[in-house]
């Protein structure tokens, strides 16, 4: 868990006094590992479920502050970054024996408590990378736990950057947005997987987890869809790095490393390699008050907390994590694998669990050194092709040679996290229980984000594109409750979606954001051609950087026709002449009555719909108010004469 209390500011006398402590932790931990101080021998798990707050339609809910009283008795919750996103920790488990279904069983027995508490209040919770519901009105500050943390990390990465975060991804749709903070990695939920090693190994270990990561997120993929966008199969991955890029422009074009990373290579000997290359390359973005001195802790015999160290580490993101810790008054170091998603349901997570487990187990006793079997460039290529592509990634493995990810899962991998687990002595019915179903999800094809895909592709135009959102989270709600690994699980379907009224209470919910524009420079004739070929009324004019300037209506070109300027009786005349300039407008999360009653109060027939800065994303008309009444009719007339 990460520390929340914190203080709000930091001065630069703060700043200098906290990096003269993380170099102080850094000497200790030398130290340590120098007189063998560490735990050795013994190997523990631990797990992180992330999980996102919805409402009953399936949207964002920002009641974190409202679930952590509730369940203020049980010390394992935890806040995450916004308000609707909340997390459980498990208690670390020995390796061996029946350590999985004890995980599984304590996973399913919080995340029950969370659900059970969220029903209580009219809501719920949902296991997936990213919320495929969530829209940009949710992504504002307002919306982000309100501690100094997380206020101070949002703070001090939105200055070291220097100006907005830029959003790009390509996939089968494209994404691209600017953002002035951090809440978009909020977007991102994760069951994180803790191994524990001894530190003559770590070297030798954290570099098979590297390896092996790439073909476990493959087969995990539950992350396809960024705000209405299908981008990569697991979108968190360029999306955690883009949202907390604290890198200016200048650090950019020199190639500086950003703080969510894969990394540039092996690791050599040991895990200080890992904390000194964090503190040279970042800078400290936290900072709090310390209460010991590692060396005088250490002379008694004592373990130290290297408090400031483990801060400056939870603030650098490393895809495989180094993380120090304390356990039963004994230290220890682990390894954190945070690429895979929440998600699809608790079996899945601990399907992909288990087989990452076993392959840290089988690699590391049958490859001394996996830097002498793979290139470190192939083990990162794989990583971002799996995150792309899932399971139609094609990946490098030990000695060059390339598989597609099934064949490589299926004829090489899973006999070798079979053995791992053999070796570690697991049960023999947990081994089987969790392989086959990753065995089972390899050979259908059917990960979480290919299960969003298809249903999303079933489902066609049915709907509104927030109504096929809602469905899958419904339908993944739903799924989720029968414990079902989602290999087997019927697709959605938009007769899942039960908020019909509900989805239509503001305007961002069903507005036209399929936008056809016209610049103000453009001819008038331009402007009259769309209208036609798109069978619209009105044209929003915007200017070079996307915003709002005017609107062209079908009204105005009449006008023009009528007095005459038609065809080639007239000079082209530019849209900025005859444009209404400042439109009246609305916003994504204007109430739709209040829509309606701005349009009869004004007399207009359509309403551009835009953001902070006049920012154009949508346009609703009389024509999809019609449409909506419609709809809510024909829905208002199946349910009377069901009753």
């Amino acid at each position: 868990m990460g520390r929340h209390d914190l203080p709000s500011g930091f001065t630069d006398e703060h700043l200098r006094a906290f990096m003269k402590a993380i170099l102080a932790d850094v000497h200790a931990l030398e130290r340590m590992l120098a007189e063998e101080r560490f735990e050795t021998g013994v190997r523990r798990i631990g797990a992180e479920q992330e999980m996102f707050l919805v409402d009953k339609t399936g949207r964002a809910w920002c009641g974190a502050d409202a679930m952590m009283r509730a369940l203020a008795g049980n010390k394992q919750f935890t806040y995450e970054l916004a308000q609707f996103n909340l997390e459980c920790n498990m208690s670390p488990q020995l390796f061996g024996g029946d350590c999985l279904s004890v995980m599984e069983k304590e996973l399913d027995g919080l995340v029950a408590q969370a659900r059970a508490t969220a029903e209580e209040m009219g809501h719920g919770v949902v296991l997936t990378g990213i919320l495929p519901t969530l829209r940009r009105s949710d992504l504002s500050l307002d919306s982000m736990v309100q501690n100094p943390r997380f206020l101070a990390l949002n703070r001090a990465i939105t200055q070291l950057r220097g100006g907005e975060f830029q959003f790009r991804i390509k996939g089968v749709d494209e994404f691209e947005m600017t953002h002035d903070n951090v809440m978009l990695e909020s977007c991102n939920t994760s069951f994180q997987v803790h191994f524990q090693v001894g530190p003559r190994e770590f070297a030798r270990l954290y570099n098979v987890a590297q390896a092996i990561t790439a073909p476990v997120l493959s087969a995990a993929t539950n992350s396809p869809i960024l705000l209405g966008r299908r981008l990569w199969r697991e979108t968190r991955v360029a999306l955690f790095q883009q949202s907390v890029d604290a890198r200016s422009a200048a650090h950019q074009l020199r190639g500086r490393r950003p703080r969510v990373n894969f990394g540039d290579g092996w690791v050599r000997e040991s895990v200080l390699e890992i904390f000194r290359e964090d503190i040279a390359r970042f800078r400290v973005v936290l900072a709090t008050d310390i209460d010991e001195d590692p060396e005088a802790v250490l002379d008694r015999g004592g373990v130290p907390a290297l408090t400031a160290l483990r801060l400056h580490n939870g603030t650098v993101y490393r895809w495989n994590r180094a993380c120090y810790g304390i356990s039963e008054g004994k230290p220890h170091l682990r390894i954190e694998a945070r690429a895979f998603p929440a998600g699809p349901s608790l079996l899945d997570e601990m399907a992909n669990a288990a087989f990452f487990f076993g392959l840290m187990a089988a690699i590391s006793n049958e490859v001394p050194d996996v830097s002498k079997v793979m290139s470190f460039d192939d083990a990162k290529g794989n990583f971002v092709a799996a995150a792309r592509l899932g399971l139609q990634a094609n990946l490098t493995w030990f000695h060059g040679k390339e598989y597609a990810a099934p064949q490589l899962i299926q004829d090489v991998l899973l006999p070798q996290a079979r053995a791992g687990l053999r070796s570690a002595k697991v049960d023999e019915a947990d081994i089987d229980r969790y392989l086959g179903v990753l065995e089972e999800r390899v050979k259908r094809g059917r990960t979480g984000a290919r299960w969003a895909l298809d249903s999303l592709a079933a489902m066609g135009d049915k709907g509104t594109k927030d109504q096929r959102m809602s469905a899958l989270v419904r339908a993944a709600q739903a799924r989720q409750r029968t414990g079902e690994p989602v290999h087997t699980w019927e697709l959605a379907d938009i007769g899942e979606f039960e908020g019909w009224r509900e989805s239509y209470l503001q305007v961002g919910q069903f507005m036209t954001t399929d936008l056809f524009t016209v610049h103000p420079e453009d001819v008038v004739d331009l402007a009259a051609s769309l209208m036609d070929w798109r069978h619209i009324r009105h044209v929003p004019v915007e200017d070079n950087e996307g915003k709002l300037i005017g609107l062209v209506s079908h009204r105005t070109l009449l006008r023009l026709v009528g007095q005459g300027m038609k065809g080639t009786e007239r000079a082209p005349v530019a849209v900025k002449d005859i444009m209404k300039k400042d439109p009246v407008t609305v916003t994504p999360t204007t109430a739709t009555l209040d829509a309606i009653e701005t349009m009869r109060r004004h007399k207009v027939g359509s309403l551009p719909v835009v953001e902070e800065g006049n920012r154009l994303v949508g346009i609703i008309t009389e024509r999809d108010l019609i449409r909506v009444a419609a709809m809510l009719f024909e829905k208002h007339l199946r349910e009377s004469q069901a009753e």
